[in-house]
Order: C-alpha cells, then structure tokens, then sequence
C-alpha cells in the first residue's frame, strides 16, 4: 500500500529514465511532462519526492526542484508543501498547458498573439451561429445576463465576459480550437485582466457581446463573425495599450 493516498512515487519513478550529464532545466520539465501527459497517471497523484527524483533522471535537486516551480507556474503539478507535489489534471486537460509551455520558451509578440486570438474567437463565433443547441444558447445569454448586473464590478466582469467566450467555443464543437483559445488567453492573461477599466468600457464591451449572442441566435453565421471581428478589433486596441 502506498505511503500516501493516490502515492504513485514507484510507478512514476520506473517510467522515468537517466537524463544525460548536464541537461538543462527546461529539459527536465520536459521528461516530466511526456510522462504527465501521457495518460498513464491519474490526476491527484502524489509525485515521488525530490531526491527521487534527481537520482532517477541523473540530475541535481536544484534542477528538480526548478522544472516542478515552472510546472506549478503552468498549472501541470500542486506543490503542497508539508505533503508533497501532486497531479493536477488528466492528459487532455494538460494538453494545452503543454503547448502553452512550448509557446512560453519560444519568441513571441503580444501582437501576433493579439491577432491569432481574433482570428480564433471570430471562427468559433461563425461555427457557435452554426451549431449551438438550445443548452449552450441558454449558456450564452445566462453569460451576459451577468455581464450586464456586474457593470459596477470588474472583477465578477471579467468573469461573466470569459464564461461568455468559453460558452461560445463549447457551441462551437470543437476540442481542439478550445485548447488553442485556452493557450492563447493564458498567455494574453496579464493584461487581459486590466483590459477593461471604466464603466464606459464595460458597456462598450456588453453592447458587442450582445450583437454577437444576437447573431448566433439568429443563426446568422456571417453576422456572428463580423460581430465578433468588430469586438476583437476593440478588445485588442485596449489590450494593446495596456503593453505600452
């Protein structure tokens, strides 16, 4: 029986093999993440300790302890100190932080990005006006219901605004465009949340989602898209300020 509930430190350390001499940090994170993300651990798992760690791959503790710091930053692994280092979610759900962490190490521009998450909201809004069932329609309006009693609050706002987009990307049916959303709003984040900093903004903001919930109600596939193009172009205005 294991040590702890959901001790997997055995298996997970067996899985593992020898790092070569002098690998860096960020390829450390890497090995642990293939295995995370392989499908093989359930989530909760209690992750072998870090001396086991570093004896498995080959490599120093301070190596360790950095790549499972960086993993915790990505939301792949909880550190709870006093108890240990544990899973955090299953393989599909680490997926994104996976291309999340690629993107992360590699050069990239606010702008790009600010322009690829337009690109992306605008075709999921075309697919939502095309496939959106009376369920996620119900998603939708309750979303900016929301939006509209929170005017006074950015915060429960902000919120709404993103329960909004997530119910927009689930009418759209496809998996796969929602990790890639999910990528590029994680790493929009730091300035997603000041993007809206007055009332005058946030109604600005209500009145666009509004003629996007409109549009794919009305199943106007064309008018959604433009919908959403019209506040995309708002949105990445603010958010680009807010990178000056």
């Amino acid at each position: 029986m294991p040590a702890y509930p959901g001790d997997g430190s055995d298996a997970i350390a067996a899985a593992l093999g020898a790092l070569p001499a002098g690998t860096p940090v960020s390829e450390v994170a890497r090995r642990l993440m293939d295995l995370f993300t392989s499908g093989s651990i359930e989530p909760g798992t209690r992750l072998p300790p870090e001396r086991q760690l570093a004896t498995t791959l080959g490599v120093g503790r301070s190596a360790v302890r950095e790549a499972l710091a960086a993993l915790e930053i990505l939301g792949i692994v909880d550190v709870r100190p006093g108890s240990g280092t544990y899973l955090r979610g299953t393989a599909s759900e680490l997926l994104p932080q996976t291309l999340r962490w690629g993107l992360l190490i590699g050069p990239r521009k606010t702008g790009e990005l600010l322009e690829l998450r337009a690109g992306l909201e605008i075709y999921v809004a075309r697919l939502a006006a095309g496939r959106a069932e009376a369920s996620t329609l119900q998603e939708i309006g309750a979303a900016l219901e929301r939006m509209r009693s929170s005017v006074g609050d950015l915060s429960a706002f902000a919120e709404a605004d993103l329960d909004f987009h997530n119910a927009l990307a689930a009418a759209a049916g496809n998996e796969q465009l929602v990790d890639l959303l999910h990528v590029v709003r994680s790493l929009l984040q730091v300035y997603a949340d000041r993007a809206v900093r007055d009332e005058a903004e946030v109604r600005t903001a209500i009145d666009e989602h509004d003629a996007v919930g409109r549009a794919v109600r009305a199943g106007d596939e064309d008018a959604a898209a433009s919908a959403m193009a019209v506040h995309m172009a708002t949105a990445a205005a603010r958010l680009s300020a807010e990178t000056v």
